[in-house]
């Protein structure tokens, strides 16, 4: 499963925000990752080509740019693998671009990959071209391989890595997108420090799986591996069971408490964890800022099929959301702003149970995405989100450095001087006090580590 390259979440259209997410090449990958939910979504158009036909490709290009002012405008490619439409493909989309482009666009390219067609000749042209590339790994080895296979369910780790080698050389702008599940959702720190020391990731965003199904479909579900996309249960945002492969909602606030306080440490103002990000602009104030999935409202992101579909989301690529079709319909910036899609968008917050409207950290989180709000709140009112013990369970956490450090931008100094703080704080911890985290484990035997308190001392300026 491939989600957008880390990068701008919208961009603007007049006084309208929105974001395309394209899949050219439809459902269609090389890989058979037993989480995607995406697979299945075949289904919909059965007996067909999934590749984008040049018709659709133009519309697309020229709609997408016609619907935007000045500024920047993301061109955002998405599977299935994009990559398997070709670097001709892609040729042809610079064309395009500079064909319609207006006066005072800027126009940035994002492509989502698993990264294993990746070669010199690719490298060569997302160099030329400022391509932002979104690398789908999830972990070391063992933990990228656990789901991550192709057809034939043989790992793909080394191919990955081969084609971030590729991505390096270059010199091509690129961030890693790590989905959390069962074989790595225990291993936060490990996790984040694989791709910042082994990958050179500088900017990471961490996906949690969630495999939501109905009762009758949970074996079928559950079954993933070895089980053609065709004949797997078309993937609806139904049900109230969840996989074995999914993150529990604790592990998962657990998880990004274990890298948060890696990442408080070290990497503020180095490392971008998109999580992280989103949070501090809440803390600012910011309603809108960051991923949807914690905004206000949602909406404002929709997906386009191979064939011009386009639905209210890429979660939602199912009958109920279909908007409409670029070449035959209304164009990319009324489909955004349609009364139908502004209902979608507007029923985020406007479906929010009571419980999460009295939540103190109903300003961070907004009651996550909509398609994990399928679980009954303690109140009973339906409708709460299948994360909220883990999403609790981290902004609760973050809360005091999330206050400081928005202090510290507020007088005009940088967030980064958080970790002076931490520092001063870190040397005055008994060794055998239980750890930062949270965790079961004593400071020492964890984020307490010698290699932590050495950047302590160096962050106090003691060398």
């Amino acid at each position: 499963m491939n989600q957008p390259a880390a990068g701008p979440t919208a961009v603007t259209a007049g006084s309208t925000a929105f974001h395309v997410m394209a899949k050219p090449a439809g459902a269609l990958c090389n890989l058979d990752c037993e989480y995607c939910y995406f697979l299945s979504k075949e289904q919909l158009y059965p007996g067909r080509r999934t590749h984008m036909s040049e018709d659709v490709h133009e519309a697309w290009i020229r709609q997408l740019l016609q619907g935007h002012g000045n500024g920047e405008v993301v061109v955002a490619f998405q599977g299935g693998e994009p990559t398997l439409m070709g670097l001709d493909f892609f040729r042809r989309t610079i064309e395009l671009e500079r064909r319609f482009a207006r006066p005072g666009q800027q126009v940035l390219n994002a492509l989502q990959t698993n990264g294993t067609f990746l070669d010199d000749a690719w490298g060569e042209f997302l160099a030329e071209h400022d391509f932002l590339v979104g690398i789908s790994i999830d972990g070391p080895r063992q933990m990228h391989d656990t789901f991550r296979v192709d057809k034939g369910g043989k790992p793909t780790f080394e191919r990955v890595m081969r084609g971030l080698d590729v991505l390096r050389r270059h010199g091509v702008e690129w961030n890693a997108l790590t989905t959390v599940h069962a074989a790595n959702a225990e291993h936060g720190r490990t996790v984040y420090t694989f791709l910042r020391d082994d990958c050179g990731a500088t900017f990471t965003q961490f996906i949690p799986i969630v495999e939501r199904t109905p009762p009758e479909l949970l074996p079928l579900a559950e079954a993933g591996r070895g089980i053609p996309a065709k004949k797997r249960p078309l993937y609806r945002q139904s049900g109230n069971q969840v996989t074995s492969r999914s993150v529990r909602p604790e592990q998962y606030g657990q998880f990004l408490v274990d890298i948060f306080e890696e990442w408080i440490r070290r990497d503020v103002g180095t490392i971008y964890v998109q999580q992280f990000d989103t949070a501090l602009a809440h803390w600012l104030g910011m309603d809108q800022a960051g991923v949807c999935v914690h905004a206000k409202t949602c909406g404002a992101q929709v997906a386009l099929e191979h064939n011009g579909d386009v639905y209210s989301c890429d979660h939602y690529v199912e009958a109920g959301y279909l908007l409409g079709n670029i070449t035959t319909g209304p164009t990319l910036a009324e489909l955004i702003t349609s009364p139908r899609q502004r209902r979608f968008g507007d029923a985020k917050e406007a479906t929010l149970p009571q419980y999460c409207r009295s939540c103190d950290v109903r300003f961070a989180c907004h009651g996550g995405c909509p398609k994990d709000r399928f679980i009954p709140a303690p109140t009973g009112e339906p409708g709460l989100t299948y994360l909220c013990a883990g999403y609790r369970r981290f902004f609760h956490h973050i809360d005091p450095p999330m206050r400081s450090m928005a202090d510290l931008l507020r007088t005009g100094r940088p967030a980064a001087d958080i970790m002076k703080l931490v520092a001063r704080n870190d040397a005055r911890r008994s060794r055998n006090s239980p750890c930062t985290c949270g965790g079961a484990r004593k400071w020492k035997h964890c984020h307490g580590i010698p290699a932590a308190r050495a950047a302590a001392r160096t962050a106090m300026g003691y060398g």
